[in-house]
């Protein structure tokens, strides 16, 4: 089967496309409440956009270097090809297309700060550091169970808030909130991904929250995620917002998320649970649309 790959196909791998939904998500959510407040500003959610992914693609580019650096991407990995590990693309050119394109991202950044000020730059440089020791240097965030958190805060309330904020030019509490939802779902995919490399990464003392709490516990992680964004957000909007009922239009989703619930709580071969990833991936893109249909209406 590895004979059958090219470099172009570990090139696209190695950028990890299931993965982008997450940078994606909160871009959405936060413009479209800024257009729900008629003050959207689309050369600067685009830059946003761009940002956004950029800064994903490098960080997916250098995590690819690193665990293969630390021995976390094996023979015995059930996930998805990884470039380095696989032997088809060498492990600098891989370094170098993370730098490159972590450099990348500092034209649509350049734009969001002059727009919207110094905060901002605070708020790339933490994104391309934390993207950095997300699986680099002495204490990892992947390693040390606290990417859950990282994954949290800015794929959720800081991208919202930033892109409604670099729109609008006004700072809300419902960006945050709003936040919440897709910062949740892109904690949830981290988990099926945890869940599914329980064992390897316990071999490569990468101390996920799986690996130091069991699977009993990622699994409840990944439950609560799911309902937490899908229901218990909307309904927050649902009460603060005039009881408006398409406000809660992603609570649908629930019943979307059903197979893959089922995936996670019945199965734990690698192929079931990479179907239950990429289910995990649609839902976060189809919550963020559904929100913003919820928001605009």
């Amino acid at each position: 089967m590895m004979d059958e790959l090219t470099p172009t196909d570990a090139w696209i791998e190695a950028a990890r496309p299931r993965t982008l939904g997450a940078a994606v998500s909160p871009v959405i959510v936060g413009t479209a409440l800024a257009l729900g407040d008629r003050a959207s500003h689309l050369p600067a959610a685009f830059c946003a956009l761009m940002g956004a992914l950029l800064i994903q693609i490098a960080t997916n580019f250098a995590n690819d270097y690193f665990d293969y650096l630390k021995g976390a991407d094996t023979a015995e990995r059930k996930g998805p090809l990884r470039a380095t590990q696989s032997g088809l693309v060498k492990p600098i050119h891989v370094l170098r297309a993370a730098l490159v394109t972590y450099l990348l991202a500092f034209l649509p950044g350049a734009y969001i700060v002059w727009r919207g000020g110094w905060p901002f730059i605070a708020i790339g440089v933490l994104s391309v550091v934390f993207g950095i020791i997300y699986t680099a240097g002495p204490f990892p965030l992947a390693y040390t169970g606290l990417a859950d958190v990282f994954v949290l805060v800015f794929f959720g309330p800081v991208a919202v808030a930033g892109t409604y904020y670099v729109q609008t030019l006004t700072l809300q509490w419902a960006p945050f909130v709003a936040g919440l939802g897709p910062g949740l779902l892109a904690v949830a995919l981290l988990t099926v991904n945890n869940l599914r490399d329980v064992n390897e990464d316990r071999k490569a003392n990468e101390r996920t929250l799986a690996v130091r709490f069991g699977r009993g516990f990622a699994r409840a992680e990944y439950l609560f995620c799911v309902v937490a964004a899908c229901v218990g957000v909307p309904a927050y909007f649902y009460v603060h917002e005039g009881d408006l009922w398409f406000m809660l239009c992603p609570a649908v989703l629930i019943f979307l998320a059903a197979p893959a619930m089922r995936i996670v709580f019945l199965r734990r071969d690698g192929p079931a649970l990479n179907r239950a990833l990429a289910r995990t991936g649609g839902m976060l893109l189809l919550y963020s649309v559904l929100f913003s249909v919820g928001s605009i209406l």
